[in-house]
């Protein structure tokens, strides 16, 4: 499903228009975007929680040259399904 997808699924379900789903839709993702770079969690019960895991430094080959590098420590944003996602998507 693409964004646009989305946006015409939620305007089906809500009766809101294409662009007022459109502004819904873009409100959620900046939300949810700013929460995670603030290094916050958000949790939606019985659907899943997006936070943000940290990686750490570690040693790596360039395939090039094959020498060693290192790479550098990351922050990654995660996705973990909550049981009721889990159990629609297993039906």
């Amino acid at each position: 499903m693409t964004k646009t997808e989305l946006i015409n699924a939620v305007a089906e379900k809500t009766g809101f228009s294409k662009k007022d789903s459109d502004k819904a839709v873009a409100a959620f993702i900046d939300s949810v975007t700013e929460a995670l770079a603030a290094g916050d969690k958000v949790a939606l019960v019985g659907f899943g929680t997006f936070e943000v895991k940290t990686r750490g430094e570690r040693q790596g080959i360039n395939p090039r040259t094959k020498e060693p590098i290192t790479i550098e420590a990351s922050k990654l944003p995660a996705f973990k399904a909550g049981k009721a996602l889990k159990d629609a998507v297993s039906k």
